[in-house]
């Protein structure tokens, strides 16, 4: 959906500017000498007046160019809004909030094939990415990269290892094991079950996890070749994500890599949170917020 509404801005702001271009080359010369020879025969509007005056297709095109090809320039290249509909991601980002994603930081991307011409940066360990659903690339999905290409990662026991990609097996890193700290339970709750919240250090990036305890399966994992049923190791040009509320987020150990064609750019801010605690019976839609969170306006991700 969202690669759609991307299609009609570039087609939009190219079908103005190109009106307002071909108007401005062969028509607007015309168009004011007609409207200097009619400003000086004074009398009622003649016909050619009327004629002088500037087209309503024009007018709309030389009225909406630039601010559709600013919102373009701002959504494709710098930043773009997007709403986080599940809560596969909490406790970091809660059903509600709104999040800027920074377009720019792995690269610049033409917004309608989204191929890269520019190569800024790539993802690291710890980030939180919105991506476009490897399965279903309509689709945009957010997690956090705890894979990066040619790491070997294990997710055992609801214990994350990772072996960091090495280029011979003489420079290989041990797998090393995720520090974890147990901070509280039952804060929140997911189907009935309580969650318990953990401070995952991953790379360099402190951050918060949910777990629930007892619900762990790699029954449904996605099986790779050649390695365990919990074990895989990523392709190069690929990433692996994990959700954050662990036992409860349809992620890459369901489905397998995001290849970096996919990324879409690096959550980094929330920009407005809404609360949706109205009760099935209520008489007002569900899509009207029943309160505003003031304290995570503005959070850094």
């Amino acid at each position: 959906m969202a690669n759609y509404f991307s299609i009609f801005l570039v087609a939009l702001t190219v079908g103005s500017g190109l009106i307002w271009l071909v108007d401005s080359l062969l028509f607007a010369a015309k168009r004011r000498e007609r409207m200097a020879i009619t400003s000086g025969s004074g009398g009622a509007k003649s016909a050619l007046e009327q004629d002088a005056q500037l087209p309503w297709l024009v007018d709309t095109a030389q009225q909406i160019f630039p601010v559709i090809a600013f919102v373009m320039v701002l959504r494709s290249f710098l930043y773009e809004p997007f709403q986080i509909p599940s809560g596969s991601m909490m406790p970091t980002l809660l059903v509600g909030d709104f999040i800027l994603v920074e377009k720019f930081t792995y690269g610049l991307k033409d917004p309608v094939m989204r191929k890269k011409f520019v190569d800024i940066g790539e993802p690291e360990r710890g980030d939180v990415v919105v991506f476009k659903f490897p399965p279903n690339p309509q689709l945009d999905y957010i997690k956090r990269v705890v894979g990066l290409p040619g790491d070997t990662v294990i997710y055992r026991n609801k214990q994350l290892q990772i072996k960091p990609a090495c280029d011979t097996p003489e420079n290989c890193a041990a797998f090393q094991t995720v520090d974890l700290q147990f901070e509280s339970r039952g804060e929140a709750y997911q189907q009935f079950a309580p969650l318990e919240k953990y401070t995952e250090q991953l790379g360099d990036v402190s951050h918060q996890i949910y777990r629930t305890q007892g619900r762990a399966s790699s029954s449904r994992y996605y099986s790779q070749p050649g390695t365990k049923a919990d074990e895989w190791i990523v392709p190069e040009g690929h990433y692996f994500v994990f959700g954050d509320n662990r036992d409860n987020s349809e992620d890459g150990r369901y489905w397998g890599f995001v290849p970096e064609e996919n990324l879409v750019g690096k959550a980094v801010a929330i920009w407005i949170s809404f609360e949706f605690d109205r009760v099935p019976s209520s008489w007002v839609p569900g899509w009207i917020p029943t309160g505003v969170r003031f304290e995570r306006v503005g959070s850094i991700i």
